[in-house]
């Protein structure tokens, strides 16, 4: 695995994205959508796991329009304050502009085979499904998307492969948000939902308070024969 800082040029500004490849040369490519934590080590440490399974991951700074290179972690109150600042401050319409021109980027990829899915977590979750509504991904993945009902009318412009991981106790989107999130997908030919229903939001964060090993590794399994079945 190799990596490195790339720079995203879009007509609104550049931008830098984390990049790792994988040693075997080329392979498609998957855009990994960040937390409210910034491009920070969980980041690049899935990036660099999605690398070592032969793929090419760019987690681009999607925060860079308020303050680029943001990299924090979930240990301090201070830092979650910030990273809640952050994630008010977010504007969900450029931050999808921003996704496109890195899965433009990523399709074009030295490396890559011209196929492109995406995965993100959280705030990342939810950038995973609208990048699954407002792109031409082959298949992306979200963890625990919060905000999603919200964007429910997009889901018919869904052409590619959606699959969403849903906690079953996440403070952050309750039974109900989850029950119009079925509710409204369940019939949708093109997405796959899965429960965890023990599991508290964050789930899949190596490290975090609500870490669930066995939780995380079951979605991260499914997650692999997903990307595998749809950009190989």
């Amino acid at each position: 695995m190799t990596s490195s800082t790339i720079t995203i040029h879009s007509p609104d500004g550049e931008f830098t994205a984390y990049r790792a490849a994988p040693k075997s040369g080329k392979g498609p490519a998957i855009v990994v959508l960040q937390e409210i934590f910034g491009v920070n080590k969980v980041m690049r440490d899935i990036c660099d796991d999605l690398a070592d399974q032969g793929y090419v991951a760019i987690c681009p700074d999607l925060f860079w329009r308020i303050e680029p290179n943001v990299d924090i972690t979930d240990k301090s109150q201070a830092e979650w304050d910030k990273a809640f600042d952050l994630f008010g401050k977010f504007n969900i319409e450029t931050g999808l502009k921003d996704i496109a021109e890195t899965v433009d980027l990523a399709r074009r990829d030295k490396d890559g085979t011209g196929k492109v899915g995406a995965i993100g977590y959280c705030l990342g979750g939810l950038l995973a499904y609208l990048t699954a509504c407002r792109t031409d991904v082959e298949a992306a993945v979200g963890y625990y998307g919060v905000n999603i009902p919200k964007y429910l009318q997009e889901s018919e412009n869904i052409h590619g492969h959606l699959m969403l991981h849903v906690a079953g106790k996440d403070q952050f989107v309750d039974a109900a948000a989850q029950k119009v999130m079925h509710d409204g997908l369940d019939d949708n030919p093109h997405v796959t939902l899965h429960d965890y229903p023990a599991q508290d939001h964050a789930f899949a964060r190596t490290g975090g308070d609500h870490f669930d090993p066995e939780a995380a590794d079951l979605a991260n399994t499914r997650t692999r024969a997903f990307l595998q079945a749809h950009i190989g």
